[in-house]
């Protein structure tokens, strides 16, 4: 680790280090809607995964949007988790 001896070096780590907290943060949220959609998603709850669905990529959009995570990490993310969604619905209706 550098230490930072201008004044703005240390303003810049200082923001580095509320940025990475905050980030932090907002990834672990993203998991943690991602593991509740899947105990959903096992339980084989059609109405419950869909609603956490919703849920689940209304948080990986505004993720994407603060550049926490890049647009298309988290297109993939939801197309994949949109994929199992489907399969249990196709599964369930026959």
């Amino acid at each position: 680790m550098t230490v930072a001896r201008s004044l703005q070096a240390k303003k810049r780590a200082r923001q580095n280090e509320t940025r990475r907290a905050i980030s932090r943060t907002r990834k672990s949220q993203v998991k943690t809607q991602i593991k509740h959609f899947e105990t959903v998603l096992a339980s084989g709850d059609v109405d419950a995964a869909s609603s956490q669905f919703t849920l689940l990529t209304k948080k990986l959009d505004k993720t994407a949007a603060t550049s926490t995570m890049h647009k298309k990490t988290a297109a993939r993310k939801k197309s994949r988790l949109a994929k199992r969604l489907n399969a249990l619905k196709a599964k369930k209706s026959s």
